[in-house]
């Protein structure tokens, strides 16, 4: 009765949306094949949470015909209006869609820790004790940190103001976001809920969407002390109450790991930052460097751990319910007020990560990376790589590095 049950279930949601997953010969992949061609993307996903998606799309629609394009998109949406990294959860949600819920878990975990290997390593050799000229690239690489925050939130301008439904409303966001990440940045989110709420109560009167009135609750509930409790309550902020991508979280996550638990310097965190970008897979990887700076590997294992989990409750618990996610209007109304406000957020995470440089060259190389992204259009990962090597080169010419 139950297999009748989920089988009419299929027919009408097929019925209504087109079918969910394409089938043919390759529509239940085993845990094997999901966790070969999760893997392959998790090795080879540079660029960002457009990346992802890209490649995610040729593989499970394009090319595979595991998932049907209406569904694909549908998740987008839905993974879109949920906090933490949406490429991410896309990944996941993918993998529960083929094989339930070890699909998931074995698509999320093959996306993830390829990068996650490759930034531990890398955290290793820049946060010991590296020779000057390693030394010198972290500082280029960091230095070019606040471009890439600018480029990132101004890809998402356009898009954003396309879907309001208030342009003066969305500047009001948009610059209360810029003002919490340059100037208050441990209560970003708090701000980005604030603007959520707002919208909601400009669209619709005051909100009756389930969960909303807890969170504000939620973010006062703070590790008091810089040990293990508050390495937990940093990557819980940057996995379960961030919207808009990792960088809203950056002057968040700044705050806590150099002024108020001195995990990390300034320095020191602009490279994580810009490991981060350079690695392959989430940009939320960032926040490992900061458990290794906090707690060695096993630091870096469960900020990672802690971060992440929030992405696959969601998708387990919850991807059934992505449909009516999608369609509802607080959700949206929710999103509205907090995705204007986060972008300003990301541009204004520019302002405390250029406030870090020490050196004069590192302005410079600041401008070119700016130049390099904004005017020449070229790769954030090509644009870093760049701006490593040129700190590598001057530092060896005998230019000082931030200590």
């Amino acid at each position: 009765m139950k297999k009748l049950l989920a089988f009419a279930h299929v027919v009408k949601y097929e019925r209504q949306n087109g079918p969910a997953v394409n089938r043919g010969p390759d529509s239940q992949p085993s845990l094997m094949t999901i966790l070969r061609e999760w893997g392959r993307i998790g090795v080879l996903g540079f660029g960002g949470p457009p990346a992802h998606i890209s490649m995610l799309r040729e593989m499970a629609v394009e090319r595979r015909g595991w998932i049907s394009a209406h569904r694909f998109e549908d998740a987008i949406a839905a993974c879109n209006l949920l906090p933490g990294p949406a490429s991410t959860q896309l990944a996941i949600f993918c993998g529960w869609t083929l094989r339930g819920t070890a699909g998931a878990l074995v698509a999320g975990a093959a996306f993830i820790l390829p990068g996650l290997l490759a930034i531990l390593g890398l955290a290793a050799i820049f946060l010991g004790s590296p020779p000057d000229w390693i030394r010198g690239a972290g500082a280029g690489a960091g230095a070019a940190v606040a471009a890439v925050a600018v480029q990132a939130g101004g890809t998402l301008v356009g898009p954003s103001r396309k879907r309001t439904l208030s342009e003066a409303r969305w500047l009001v966001y948009a610059v209360a976001g810029i003002a919490a990440s340059a100037t208050v940045g441990p209560f970003v989110v708090l701000v980005l809920l604030a603007a959520g709420l707002a919208e909601v109560v400009f669209r619709r009167g005051m909100p009756s969407t389930p969960g909303l009135h807890a969170w504000p609750l939620l973010i006062l509930i703070a590790a008091g002390t810089g040990g293990i409790g508050g390495l937990v309550w940093v990557a819980f902020k940057v996995g379960a109450l961030s919207y808009g991508g990792g960088f809203v979280i950056i002057p968040l996550m700044q705050h806590d790991a150099v002024d108020v638990y001195h995990w990390m310097s300034g320095a020191e965190f602009l490279n994580a930052v810009a490991l981060g970008q350079v690695t392959p897979g989430p940009v939320t990887h960032t926040v490992a460097v900061v458990g290794y700076a906090a707690k060695g590997v096993w630091g870096a294992l469960l900020a990672a751990a802690v971060a992440f989990a929030p992405s696959f409750l969601f998708v387990i618990f919850g991807a059934r319910h992505f449909e009516a996610l999608r369609e509802n209007h607080g959700a949206q109304a929710f999103l509205g007020g907090a995705g204007p406000a986060a972008i300003g957020a990301i541009l204004g995470a520019s302002i405390p990560l250029a406030s870090e440089l020490s050196e004069t060259w590192q302005w410079g190389v600041l401008a070119a990376a700016a130049v390099s992204l904004l005017l020449l259009r070229r790769g954030v990962v090509t644009t870093l790589i760049a701006a490593g090597a040129a700190g590598a080169l001057l530092v060896s010419l005998g230019a000082s590095a931030p200590g």
